[in-house]
């Protein structure tokens, strides 16, 4: 049973659309879900990290009237525009170019000064830092968030993680094999909550509140039959997706504070 979203629901009656704008799992709904773990406050200054077409960016803008820079060095992979731009057409859709602006950098090199940040908020990205570049480049990236946000800021990181069991037999051929990029190579990429908290902590957080999503298989299947790319051979990854049916996969979150 899902729980209520009653800002994102508002929007949600068109899943292809918000899943062609979405990264990742959850769509609006995790969006919402995380600002609300981590309070986020009309007129505080957010950093979004990882945007895609920044829908959820502006989201986060239009909802809770902050003041939001997304941040992503990216391209789309559809139409090679890069997902700045596709992120300040939608804050113009959203009615929120005044609030919104868009940065073609990543982490860890962000370029800010020290302590900038009321929030950063950063959902299904940093975990491809981590398939692609190893552990210490994910810890780099979080310990730039934590140069960045301001003393007492905090931190709400949202990513497809895995239940901390082994990963079941007939699917470890595909998770453990490949780059990263795909279902081939997700065991690269994904960790345990608890493993993301260590990683957290060690740079410095405190963390307020960590967990596996209580929807988190729903967002999953929800992606798998919604996602353009998934629709679009759904004898790849949405069937591994179905597949796995929450047996290994799960979608977890940490908010973390900066201390004082």
């Amino acid at each position: 049973m899902s729980i209520p979203y009653p800002r994102s629901d508002k929007y949600s009656h068109d899943l292809p659309t918000i899943y062609a704008e979405c990264s990742g799992p959850g769509g609006l709904q995790l969006t919402e879900f995380m600002a609300e773990k981590m309070g986020l406050r009309p007129n505080a200054r957010v950093l979004d990290v990882g945007i895609e077409s920044g829908y959820q960016t502006c989201f986060l803008a239009k909802e809770y009237g902050v003041y939001v820079i997304g941040l992503d060095p990216d391209d789309d992979r559809s139409d090679g525009i890069p997902h700045i731009e596709h992120l300040m057409r939608n804050a113009r859709n959203w009615d929120v170019e005044d609030r919104v602006i868009g940065l073609k950098l990543g982490v860890p090199e962000t370029y800010f000064a020290s302590n900038t940040f009321d929030f950063v908020h950063s959902t299904t990205t940093l975990e491809m830092m981590r398939g692609f570049f190893g552990e210490t480049m994910y810890c780099q990236c979080l310990s730039e968030i934590y140069r960045i946000l301001r003393p007492g800021g905090v931190f709400g990181l949202g990513e497809p993680m895995h239940l901390n069991v082994p990963i079941p037999a007939d699917l470890a051929p595909i998770y453990t094999k490949g780059d990263g990029a795909g279902p081939e190579g997700w065991a690269k990429c994904f960790a345990t909550v608890d493993e993301t908290v260590e990683a957290c902590r060690a740079v410095g957080f405190d963390v307020i509140e960590a967990d596996n999503a209580p929807d988190a298989w729903h967002w999953w299947d929800e992606f798998s039959r919604n996602d353009p790319y998934c629709k679009a051979d759904p004898e790849g990854e949405a069937k591994v997706i179905q597949q796995d049916g929450g047996r290994w996969l799960t979608y977890g979150y940490v908010i973390a504070r900066k201390p004082d």
